[in-house]
Parts: C-alpha cells; structure tokens; sequence
C-alpha cells in the first residue's frame, strides 16, 4: 500500500520542557514524539531512490527505509534497520548534528525544512529500549583477541561490531564508569545517562568486556597488551580530553576550570546533588570562553547550578558560532547571554587568590583566515571589565600525551593526535589501529562512531590475513 505523504513544508515540532524549568533541573529538555508525531513526520520522507541523505551519514544507515518503515508504523523494523548501521542509535538521535550531515542533504530543505531524521531515529531508538523483550544473542567465538582502549562512542562502536563478528573484545576505560565523552561531556539533560548505560549493557551481553580504572600507559602499555596478553590488534580510541587555555594572565586563580573539568565534576561525579563528594562552586556569576557545543553545554549547567547570570564570550560574531543551533537557541532561551565580539586578555582576582572579574577587548571582523572564516581583530581602546566569579574556558582539547608517550614507534603529529594512513585507521605500528578524537582532535560523536566502524572492518580484514 502506497504511503500517503504528508507536504507540510514544516517539521513536526519536537515538546521541549518550558525554558524557564528546565534552566533549574538536569531532566532531560526534548520530550520526545509520540507514535503519532513519529508517523507523520516520516510521512515527510520522498523516499528519494538516490538516498541523498544517507550519503551525509558516517555510518551510512539506510535513512529512506528505516523512515519508510516508521511511516507504516513498524517501529521495530525500522529499528533493525538502524541497528544494523548503528551502534548507539538513542544516542545518536539526540547529540548527532543532523543539519550539517545527513538532513542537510535532505531534498525537502530545498523548499522547506528537511525531513526530522534525527527526531525519527531517537524516537525508534526509545521505542525499542522501552517495549523490545528480545535478548542479545551472544555471536559464536571466533578464537581471536581484540583490545580496544577507551569506553568513548568510537571504542564502543568498534567493540559491537568486532563482537558481532565472535571476536572477544575487552575495552580498557581509564575513568571509573564506561562511556567516555557521553558520560563525563554531555550534560545530562541532553543525553541521560541511563540511555548510554542501556547501550553499554547491550555489548557486555555481546560479550564485550569493559575494564574500568585502567589507564593504558600507566596500568599497562600497549606493547604488554601485544605481548603477554596475547591480543592481536589493538584499537586506540581514547578521546581527546587534555584542555587548552588561552594562556593569559590569572588562568591560575580558583575559579578558573577548564570545561572539561566542569563537566566532568557535574555530570560523572553528579556535583550538583547535595551529597556530592566533588562539589563546584557555586557561582554568581559566570563567564565560558568559547562557542562551541561544549561551551554551550557548560554554560546551561552554570546556569542550573544557580548562576544569576551566565556569559558566553566569544571573539566572532552570533554567525560564526559553531555550536549547533538548536543548542544556542536553547541556551538563549534559557537566559545565557552573548557576548559575542569579546576576548579575554586578562582574569582578574582578588586578594584571596578568587576570580573577581575578567578584562576583556571587543573584537571586530576582517578578512578571512585560512579557515575560511573572517580574523578576529582587536578594536583599539575598548578594554572592558566582566564582573564574574568563574571563568570556564572552553577553547579546545588535544590527545593526552600518555599513550603516545610509552609507544615507541607510535607516529603522531605536532598537536599531539595520532596519525594514521586513512579511513582504515592504521597507525606506523603493525596491528595497531586509532580512530575518532585521537586521531582527528575534538570532533562530533557520530564521526567517531564512523572512525570505529571503519577501524573494527580493517582490523577483522588484518587478522584474517595473517592466518
């Protein structure tokens, strides 16, 4: 039976909990479609033979049918469909920046707005989790050993599909709780925890196992792993957690964290319960430096630790930003205020060694770099004083230098990542294979699960090649 379209130029919108509530609580702010919403939005779907869209995923998930599959309301179809492509597909529903990637593809945002992919995927993903009974069946061993290290999106999707193929797989995660960035990155009311753990459980009854707590380079090098513990290939997935700062006067005052640390404190060691044993401060008034999906993140957590009033600096302009807009809309409507053409020179402190306030220069455009973006340029006698308390820099990260370190032979380039001979993930180092933030530096989730799946196909073709 043909599917009968729906040509609402419009997406479905998706229920959001009130701007002035949510900026007080860590639940979660997008609600979900319900079954109707999610049958009407995929009704949006042409169905384009070419699947433009799907050339915009880094997992390649076949869009058109899983959507296709919605619209006749076999919602567990469509979630095989996904599954297939994807390991974390909840996840990816909710932090994925489908605009830039598979819906910025979609034919309907010619005329109109694209086709909610994203939306579509997260409500099959929940659908599933909450009504499936089917338990994972556990794939036959195929006598080979796998080591992965780091619990991040790109360990985890290298693990499934490693495991999928009956290799025994064990992750070796330096924190105390699987799930890298999607645990200790992204706040809870973006991505609940919960979700991630289902995601993780659904691989340990693959088989995967995950060893907490150790620090690969500290624990045990790689070579060891190799060597006496008799894994054939290693996969090194270990993010890019080492933050920049900026390098001016009084980053050492309290009251200076990197967002890393912020985060981390809120959302892994829940800092914002009362029983908390790593509190934070909690501050009046605060300052993020930076525009990206992390300063954003930072600064609605600030903004829910109490903050009367939260900034974030940045020396483009609102244009330039490089956060998601759904996430700077949210931000917005959740009172964070832009200080956009602003840099800091200097954070300020006060006798007690506590930041008291953050001198900064308003900026003006002028011709692009070699990003292609307009160079920010200071605007002569406009220093200014930000009265805040905390200052959160949110600037960037970089590979921790421990594994490079205790590798011999490991090649990486000058901002310490890990260089590898292409989308097989292969490092200078027979066997060994890196993917995701530790080869590209801070980038998206869903392009750190497509590194992994590239790398667990590689590393299955070099094990069966050595037989």
């Amino acid at each position: 039976m043909a599917i009968q379209r729906n040509m609402d130029p419009k997406k479905c919108p998706m229920p959001n909990q009130d701007p002035m509530v949510r900026n007080k609580n860590f639940d979660e702010v997008a609600l979900g479609y319900t079954p109707e919403m999610a049958v009407s939005e995929a009704k949006r779907c042409l169905g384009c033979p070419k699947k433009p869209c799907q050339s915009g995923c880094p997992v390649g998930i076949d869009i058109p049918a899983f959507i296709a599959k919605v619209a006749e309301e076999d919602f567990e179809g469509a979630y095989q469909i996904l599954s297939a492509s994807s390991a974390l597909p909840a996840v990816c529903g909710r932090v994925c920046p489908q605009e830039t990637q598979c819906e910025g593809k979609c034919v309907r945002g010619v005329k109109g707005e694209s086709v909610g992919i994203g939306r579509l995927e997260r409500f099959v993903a929940d659908w599933h989790r909450e009504h499936s009974t089917e338990s994972i069946q556990k794939p036959t061993p195929n006598g080979h050993k796998v080591a992965i290290i780091g619990a991040g999106p790109s360990g985890l999707t290298a693990a499934g599909d490693l495991a999928k193929l009956g290799y025994s797989v064990t992750i070796y995660e330096a924190l105390h709780l699987a799930g890298g960035v999607l645990v200790y990155g992204i706040p809870e009311f973006r991505l609940p925890k919960a979700i991630v753990q289902k995601e993780i459980d659904g691989l340990k009854e693959m088989g995967v196992s995950i060893e907490t707590n150790m620090v690969i380079g500290k624990v045990l090098t790689i070579d060891e792993l190799m060597g006496e513990y008799g894994f054939e290939a290693v996969y090194v997935a270990s993010g890019a957690g080492l933050p920049r700062f900026m390098g001016i006067p009084g980053e050492s005052l309290k009251g200076v964290y990197s967002a890393n640390e912020y985060l981390t404190r809120i959302n892994l060691m829940k800092a914002y319960k009362k029983d908390s044993k790593t509190p934070i401060m909690h501050s009046k008034k605060v300052a993020v430096v930076g525009g990206g999906n992390v300063a954003m993140d930072a600064a609605r957590c600030a903004k829910r630790m109490g903050a009367e009033e939260v900034y974030i600096v940045y020396r483009r302009g609102m244009e330039e930003l490089p956060a998601r807009k759904e996430e700077i809309e949210h931000a917005e409507e959740e009172g964070i205020i832009f200080k956009t053409l602003t840099n800091p020179v200097e954070v300020l402190g006060d006798a007690d060694g506590m930041v008291c306030g953050m001198k900064c220069i308003e900026m003006e455009l002028g011709e692009p770099d070699d990003s292609g973006r307009r160079r920010p340029i200071e605007k002569p006698n406009s220093e200014f004083v930000l009265d805040v308390d905390t200052m959160i820099m949110s600037i960037g990260t970089s590979p921790n230098p421990l594994i490079r370190s205790t590798t011999p032979g490991l090649e990486t380039n000058r901002h310490g990542c890990i260089v590898t001979n292409g989308d097989d993930g292969l490092t200078s180092r027979e066997g060994v294979y890196a993917g995701g933030d530790a080869v590209t530096g801070a980038a998206t989730v869903i392009l750190a699960m497509g590194a992994g799946k590239h790398a667990a196909k590689a590393i299955d073709e070099y094990i069966k090649n050595k037989k």
